[in-house]
């Protein structure tokens, strides 16, 4: 029988586990807190309220109120829903030329366990 914490997202099979799994308290937050950042609020069932929906940023104008709009909605879906993480900071980068893309990089703390990691994630529409 294979241990882990929870599968890994999206599923794929893994010869040893029979699908790939997070098998470090680690590696399931940095997977929770980018499905957290990507989910649109009223798209996960009987939770109306999750998710910062980073992807309805992604049609407005790249402007410092925006960045701080974004970077005050993590903060608190991850207060309500993930207290254990401390968020360390935000950075935001555009690559020149590129509409309507978005790469966000935030560092943050587990506090139960005192490691410090970061989690990145690249948005765009094709």
């Amino acid at each position: 029988m294979s241990k882990g914490l929870s599968p890994k997202l999206p599923l794929i099979k893994s010869p040893i586990d029979g699908y790939a799994l997070n098998k470090t308290y680690q590696e399931m937050i940095v997977q929770n807190l980018k499905m957290l950042i990507l989910t649109a609020p009223g798209e996960r069932i009987m939770e109306p309220d999750f998710g910062v929906g980073l992807r309805n940023y992604l049609f407005l104008n790249d402007t410092p109120k925006i960045r701080a709009d974004i970077s005050a909605k993590i903060d608190e879906q991850i207060n309500k829903y993930m207290p254990f993480v401390e968020i360390l900071g935000a950075d935001f980068n555009q690559i020149e030329g590129q509409e309507n893309y978005l790469f966000l990089r935030i560092r943050f703390r587990i506090i139960p366990i005192d490691v410090v990691s970061y989690v990145e994630i690249n948005t765009q529409t094709n």
